[in-house]
C-alpha cells in the first residue's frame, strides 16, 4: 500500500507540472465526504477549453482502528467534464474511471445495498482490487474570488476480484472471489481552490 501512496502523489505531481497555472485553468480541491471518514484526499482539475476540464482525484486510507477494524484502501479517479456554462461554474455531467485497490475486515454490520452484503466484514477480512466507471452530475457554486464549493453524484459500475480470510488479523486464506457491482459510484462535497 506505501508504494501505491507514493506512485499516486507522483502521478497528481506529473499531471499538475504539465499545465499552465493560469486563470481559471487549474483548481486543487479535498472532498469533505471522504475527510469525514478519514480518508486522505487531493484532486486537481485542470482546464481544457472553454466547457472541459480533466478532474484527477486520488484517495487513501492507511488506518487501522480499534479492535483491529480496517477499511484501508486507495483509489484514483480521473473524470472528464463537461461544463453547461463556463468550466468551475454551474452545473456539469463527468464520465469517470475508477480503480484501486482495499484491505477491509473486522466491521460488525449487517448494511445490505443494491446486491452487496457486507456483513461478511464481521468475520473475514477482504483483500483485493477493483476498477469500472461511471456517469456523474454535479454543481459548483462560486463563493468568492478563489473559492468554490462543488457537489456531485455518479453512478456507475465497478469490477472487484478478492482474497477472502477467516479472522480480521491473522487468519488463513478461505476463498477468493469476483463481484459486479453496479450502483453510485462517486459521491462528493468539495471545497475548491481555483488558481
Amino acid at each position: 500500500m506505501q508504494k501505491m501512496h507514493k506512485l499516486l502523489l507522483g502521478l497528481i505531481l506529473v499531471l499538475s507540472s504539465t499545465f499552465a497555472t493560469h486563470a481559471q485553468k487549474v483548481a486543487l480541491k479535498t472532498n469533505l465526504l471522504y475527510d469525514a471518514t478519514t480518508t486522505f484526499n487531493l484532486g486537481m482539475e485542470f482546464g481544457l477549453s472553454p466547457k472541459w476540464t480533466l478532474d484527477v482525484s486520488a484517495n487513501y486510507n492507511p488506518w487501522t482502528f480499534d479492535n483491529n477494524q480496517k477499511w484501508k484502501h486507495w483509489m484514483v479517479q480521473p473524470e472528464a467534464r463537461y461544463w453547461l456554462c463556463e468550466k468551475f461554474n454551474g452545473h456539469f455531467f463527468g464520465f469517470h474511471f475508477l480503480g484501486g485497490q482495499y484491505n477491509a475486515g473486522n466491521i460488525d454490520t449487517s448494511l445490505k445495498f443494491l446486491g452487496n452484503d457486507f456483513s461478511g466484514l464481521k468475520d473475514n477480512r477482504y483483500e483485493g482490487w477493483f476498477a469500472g466507471a461511471g456517469i456523474s452530475y454535479g454543481y459548483s457554486w462560486i463563493l468568492g474570488k478563489h473559492w468554490n464549493f462543488e457537489a456531485e453524484i455518479g453512478i456507475g459500475y465497478a469490477y472487484t476480484r478478492y482474497d477472502r480470510y477467516d479472522c480480521a488479523k491473522c487468519g488463513d486464506k478461505n476463498g477468493k472471489g469476483f463481484h459486479n457491482y453496479v450502483g453510485p459510484t462517486k459521491a462528493a462535497l468539495s471545497l475548491v481552490y481555483v488558481f
